[in-house]
């Protein structure tokens, strides 16, 4: 089951979770100027039934999870091609995890911090 806060429901599965995106989105259906990126693995199923439905194109952002040193499954951030690193603050700030140590971007370089 997957918790959508945003539709405030549990849903079945991704291919479900993505129905639901459908209608909400319909002002972007049929437009040349409109494409759904989807991360794999999980985010592919969903972005196809929205992509499908309203006939906008679909890619794909291929990214490696950055996972916490203790517990790798845990994202701390994600690293993509052109040299992109997210970084989520608040849980390498929970994690005591030090940029520096670890060979992460310090503040200032090319890099984006999420702040949820």
């Amino acid at each position: 089951m997957i918790l959508s806060p945003s539709l405030q429901t549990l849903l079945p599965n991704r291919v479900e979770a993505g129905r639901r995106l459908v209608e909400p989105l319909l002002k972007y259906a049929n437009r040349s100027d409109v494409i759904i990126l989807a991360l794999p693995r999980g985010g592919v199923p969903v972005a196809y039934e929205v992509a499908t439905a309203r006939k906008v194109r679909l890619d794909l952002v291929l990214v490696r999870k950055l996972g916490v040193p203790s517990h790798p499954e845990y994202a701390m951030g994600a690293i993509a091609s052109g040299g992109i690193q997210i970084l989520n603050d608040d849980v390498m700030r929970v994690q005591s995890i030090d940029r520096a140590g670890r060979g992460l971007p310090l503040p200032g370089s090319r890099t984006e911090h999420l702040d949820v």
